[in-house]
């Protein structure tokens, strides 16, 4: 909502800002309580919808219960007990009746509720109903539950509540906001959705109303991020570069290889731009081994032929090099000279030959305030999520308004995508080069260790090559760093003693990460005992084999990357799961890891399963707060709403910022987003 600037008349919309403690039967203390669920003013209550409806309709009679299912009764209390199990765990129960029997209520590790249900009070209490393992009388654990007044609800409103937050209380709060300041709320329709919301008549209302609020949202975020992408455009004029058909042509020919219809779409869309005349800001998303690094040279090289230099900046040494040595391949029959600077370049000698060379590949050294570019026309950003904005935009100052390409390796589903970066124009590679086979996937549990062991030795003996990989995450890294050199030792002295082993982590010096990878490369090494700082990057064709050891320790999206490092040759490839997963979660990436090679379709799940906050640390990227729409069950409307939101801007630009401007404070985001980002 807009706020008055000084001078200006308050409109009386800013009486939704009003804070909670001064609603009619809230005060300073129990407004603490409801900050804790993030409601400080009136707007954050009313926006706060229900989590789910209660349907008391729908009462069962206490001898009606299902076992198994879900029930709500109504009862009075006839007698309480708490009881503490051995690991001070505590379990409340009550014995509830009506006319027609009694049944034993159940609360794990609540006692405080005791003073709430005194005996003769009444209650509505919803639960599952299960038979007890010990004396085979059915109980119902409960999941809510408030004392009844007899009132006439039928459908009640179920919302997320901190302790000292009661549904009856809070209800009755709420009704007050409702009552003295939804009619501040400029826009009838949302008042009405609202109260469809909180005091519902029937379900389909409320699912309607939550639906239209989810898609107004969506809507106001993306006329946001649309209307930032025309400003910057219109503000940032860029180069306009020439594609020399006959130019291009000698690139094509020392592919000796044909682009699939995935990489030609990503070509023309970003030679589109190049001769746009404004600055690309486009994001290339692409699963391992699709080929983003081949669009990304052909890009470059066109940036070349038209006079000016091309950088592309990796987040590690290892990917560094590597993709100075596949470029110095692929453009040496070309006038086009490749060069690289990482931290263990230093000589200035070395940083003055930058000056002359065309492509520039490096790591953080690139941004350097010492590191000064001839004539910087085009950026890649190689596994973009790995830099922050104010490094990114460092190297973009070293040109003069460059075109930007952003990749990533990581599919990210389409939903998070328009939310995150709906600013950006993006091309998908969705398709793999022809030979290159699905990796065969399989779980080993502790009994097949040995067997698993036994087809690995016959491949390596067969002259493949195999990575053994150890988690390793920042709460003990020390601990892991140990573990993993453990598992090396024991690899060669009682496993594969025949072969070669090395070991490869984050802490080695960049040299001698660099020596072992080419000595892995050059079949010097046969078995790599690693962390995932393979996990980015790494391509040895020769490597078929892998074994990821406490697999419930990985994400999937980091299971998927690490896999992505084996079947890049011609050969049949073979990824080992060992571990123990014991957790629903763990057991569902397992389950996905072994159904699917299908880089997009294990982004969905693994955003379903860990929710967009957690999706690749994405809290950290600039991510929206929503108050109603859920971007994973929400992926149609957001479809809509973007959709509509570009036939607004293109009929009344005006009017589609006016409703923007008034809506983009209800935003929260995250800093760290997207240099660019409406929201920074």
């Amino acid at each position: 909502m807009a706020i008055a600037k000084p001078g200006e008349a308050r409109p009386e919309s800013e009486k939704l800002q009003t804070p909670l403690q001064f609603l009619k039967g809230v005060g300073p203390k129990l407004a603490k309580t409801y900050k804790k669920l993030g409601l400080e003013t009136v707007y954050d209550l009313l926006f706060n919808l229900p989590r789910d409806f209660e349907d008391r309709r729908q009462t069962r009679k206490i001898n009606q219960l299902l076992p198994g299912q879900f029930n709500l009764i109504k009862g009075e209390v006839l007698k309480t007990e708490v009881s503490t199990t051995r690991n001070r765990f505590s379990i409340l129960k009550a014995l509830i009746g009506d006319e027609s029997g009694r049944v034993q209520a159940v609360w794990f590790n609540q006692p405080y509720l005791l003073a709430y249900l005194k005996v003769g009070t009444r209650l509505i209490v919803s639960g599952k109903a299960e038979v007890s393992p010990y004396d085979g009388q059915i109980q119902l654990q409960v999941r809510d539950f408030e004392i009844d007044t007899g009132d006439n609800l039928t459908i009640v409103p179920k919302y997320n509540l901190a302790e000292g937050l009661y549904p009856k209380k809070y209800r009755a709060v709420l009704k007050s906001a409702l009552d003295g300041y939804l009619k501040y709320l400029p826009d009838k329709k949302k008042q009405a959705a609202l109260l469809s919301m909180h005091l519902p008549k029937d379900l389909v209302a409320a699912d309607k109303a939550r639906d239209y609020l989810a898609y107004d949202e969506l809507l106001s975020f993306q006329l946001g991020l649309l209307l930032h992408r025309l400003e910057q455009r219109a503000r940032q004029p860029g180069l306009r570069f020439i594609v020399d058909p006959a130019a291009m042509g000698k690139f094509y020919q020392q592919l000796h290889f044909k682009l699939t219809a995935a990489q030609e779409r990503a070509v023309a869309d970003i030679f589109g731009d190049f001769t746009g005349g404004v600055s690309m800001n486009r994001l290339l998303q692409g699963d391992v081994g699709s080929g983003k690094t081949i669009v990304a040279a052909a890009a470059a090289f066109v940036a070349v032929c038209n006079g000016y230099q091309a950088a592309i900046l990796a987040p590690t040494e290892i990917l560094a090099w590597q993709h100075y040595e596949k470029l110095c391949q692929l453009f040496g029959g070309l006038n086009c000279r490749v060069d690289v600077l990482t931290s263990t370049v230093s000589s200035e000698q070395k940083r003055a030959e930058l000056q002359t060379a065309d492509i520039i590949v490096g790591t953080h050294a690139l941004l350097e305030e010492k590191v000064v570019f001839r004539k910087l026309g085009f950026i890649v950003i190689d596994e973009q999520h790995r830099f922050g904005v104010h490094q990114r935009l460092r190297l973009i100052k070293k040109g003069e308004q460059p075109h930007v390409l952003v990749m990533t390796a990581t599919p990210i589903p389409r939903s998070l995508a328009l939310t995150l970066y709906g600013e950006l124009d993006r091309s998908v590679i969705d398709e793999l080069p022809p030979g290159r086979r699905p990796v065969k996937t399989h779980f080993v549990p502790k009994n097949k260790r040995r067997q698993s062991y036994e087809f690995i030795r016959e491949k390596l003996a067969a002259g493949r090559q195999a990575y053994i990989v150890c988690p390793l995450v920042e709460e003990s890294a020390e601990l892991d760093l140990k573990a993993a050199k453990a598992e090396m030792e024991l690899l060669q002295a009682t496993v594969f003693p025949e072969f070669k082993i090395g070991l490869i982590h984050g802490k080695l010096p960049g040299k001698e990460k660099d020596q072992i990878m080419k000595a892995f490369a050059n079949r010097q090494i046969q078995v790599l005992v690693s962390t995932t700082v393979i996990e980015v990057g790494i391509d040895v064709p020769n490597a078929t084999l892998m074994l990821i050891e406490q697999v419930e320790r990985f994400g999937l999206s980091q299971l998927h990357q690490l896999r992505g490092r084996i079947g890049r040759g011609e050969e049949e490839s073979y990824c080992f799961l060992a571990g123990n997963p014991k957790t629903a979660e763990a057991k569902s990436r397992v389950k996905a890891m072994l159904e699917t090679t299908d880089g997009f379709a294990i982004a969905e799940i693994d955003l379903k399963l860990r929710g967009p906050g957690d999706f690749l640390g994405i809290r950290q990227s600039g991510l929206p707060k929503f108050r109603v729409a859920d971007i994973i069950k929400d992926e149609k409307l957001l479809l809509q709403a973007r959709e509509e939101a570009k036939l607004l801007i293109e009929k009344d630009p005006e009017s589609a910022r006016n409703r923007w401007e008034s809506q983009r404070e209800n935003f929260e985001v995250a800093k760290g987003g997207l240099g660019g980002s409406p929201f920074n």
